[in-house]
């Protein structure tokens, strides 16, 4: 076999000037000779996973990343038998499904080699997937019938149905701290028998008549409800006239009183997460001063996951405004996202779906170009407005995108929401807006954090019926829907 090399060596140099292409042929050639003189049969043609994605990364002129963790000790069956030399990602398919993993092209000449993520997948699989959805249904009818499928098995798999009864309990209040325009209120709700939902209230000064209501739920950014933007947009609203209330994520901020931080990454925390946002709309509707005609929800990232799946399920909402999360190829990398099978229902379903449910309501969809978005425009959007075009409200669904914005709810985005809400809501907008006709928020207060806690800055005031830990919580969920 040695000599055999030798002579391959010998007659290719002859042929070719050296140069660093030329070597790397060789090193290939003597690589695949040695190789295939150790497989056969009996081993199942067995070799490495780590070597056959170095000569793909040679053969192919590009590099592969990944963790060394992630190939150590896999051999592969069969593993030449599996390489397609004239298409890099069905070699790759071939030879990363028996081990699990998957890879993610990241421009034309890199690829990561990552673990499968059932929950992310590629931009082609998202046309698949709607044009395969959009063949489900041609007209009204067959879409209605297919959301009220949905509907009702989302609320099955969420945990939600039968849905777990109140508490029946007052929301505890904290006091008002008036602003400019609005006044902002420490609110904790008990969703379940010693579980709390902690948030604040954002509410208009001086408004006469009905307020409209809006839903913000939090998403997984950091200092959660307490950063700038969360409080500049829940007060702007305020100052808009609308009664605002963000609330805090399961086992994040005030709840980390009740459950460890690690909860956060549990199937419960989809369900909990959904329940709050539902035992908080049934207190905003039941004000005395609440616009039943004008209910609305936001969210970006996580609070984006829950902005969509609330409007799905509860008709209440009548305005929907998801941020940077719509997508029909990522359903949410969190468990508190996707934890839970929803996304199985209906022999399949994906986040444009679950949007398009909201129609014939007023849909706002912001997006950007640097996350799981970027393709919005052309893939998701037009889809969604399909589905509203079967009510003749294609006027209705809204698009707004920021090519060169990335995963945030920054300056941009919030003007566009407010923008979209002055014009479904009617709003009275005067002396809100700068010279250059954007929503001004300088006259916002961004409180410090300690403000914005309902139990205090050491938690002191947390009730002393407070459940605390997974155990009791799965124990008081499972009684309460007795």
């Amino acid at each position: 076999m040695i000599s055999l090399i030798l002579f391959m060596i010998w007659w290719i140099l002859q042929l070719w000037f050296i140069d660093m292409k030329n070597i790397l042929f060789i090193v290939l050639l003597c690589s695949s000779v040695f190789s295939y003189s150790q497989q056969n049969s009996d081993n199942r043609f067995q070799r490495p996973l780590k070597e056959v994605l170095a000569d793909l990364q040679a053969e192919f002129g590009l590099r592969l990343r990944f963790s060394e963790e992630l190939v150590r000790d896999k051999v592969l069956d069969y593993a030449d038998w599996r390489i397609h030399p004239w298409s890099l990602e069905e070699s790759l398919n071939n030879v990363l499904f028996p081990f699990d993993l998957k890879f993610v092209k990241e421009s034309n000449s890199s690829y990561e080699i990552k673990a499968f993520e059932y929950a992310r997948r590629t931009a082609d699989f998202g046309k698949q997937f709607l044009d395969y959805l959009s063949s489900q249904y041609s007209d009204l009818p067959a879409w209605e019938a297919r959301k009220a499928l949905l509907k009702k098995e989302m609320k099955v798999a969420a945990g939600l149905d039968p849905m777990p009864k109140s508490p029946g309990t007052k929301p505890i209040l904290g006091p008002k701290r008036k602003y400019q325009g609005y006044y902002v209120q420490n609110i904790a709700l008990e969703i379940l028998p010693g579980v709390y939902c902690t948030g604040s209230m954002y509410h208009p000064l001086g408004n006469k008549g009905k307020c409209p209501v809006m839903l913000n739920p939090n998403g997984h950014f950091g200092d959660g409800r307490y950063r700038a933007d969360q409080q500049l947009r829940c007060a702007m609203q305020a100052r808009m006239g609308i009664i605002a209330v963000s609330y805090d994520l399961f086992a994040w901020d005030e709840q980390l009183l009740q459950f460890d931080g690690k909860s956060h990454r549990s199937s419960m925390a989809h369900t909990i997460q959904s329940l709050n946002a539902l035992r908080m709309l049934d207190y905003l509707c039941a004000l005395k001063e609440a616009d039943l005609d004008r209910v609305g929800i936001t969210g970006g990232s996580g609070g984006g996951s829950q902005t969509m799946f609330i409007t799905a399920i509860d008709d209440r909402i009548t305005l929907s405004m998801p941020v940077v999360m719509t997508s029909s190829y990522f359903v949410g990398g969190c468990p508190c996202e996707s934890g839970n099978p929803i996304h199985l229902c209906g022999n399949r379903t994906n986040n444009a779906e679950i949007t398009a449910m909201c129609a014939p309501r007023p849909l706002l969809v912001v997006s950007d170009g640097k996350d799981w978005t970027k393709d919005v425009p052309e893939l998701e959007f037009p889809y969604i407005r399909s589905v509203y075009a079967l009510y003749g409200k294609e006027n209705l669904a809204e698009n707004a995108h920021y090519v060169n914005e990335g995963h945030d709810y920054g300056f941009s985005k919030r003007q566009a929401t407010y923008t979209f809400l002055e014009k479904h809501w009617n709003l009275n907008t005067k002396g809100l807006k700068n010279l250059e006709g954007q929503f001004d928020e300088s006259k916002v207060t961004v409180e410090p954090y300690a403000a914005l806690k309902v139990f205090g800055a050491e938690g002191k005031g947390l009730p002393a019926n407070a459940v605390k830990g997974m155990e009791e919580l799965y124990k008081v969920f499972e009684m309460a829907k007795q």
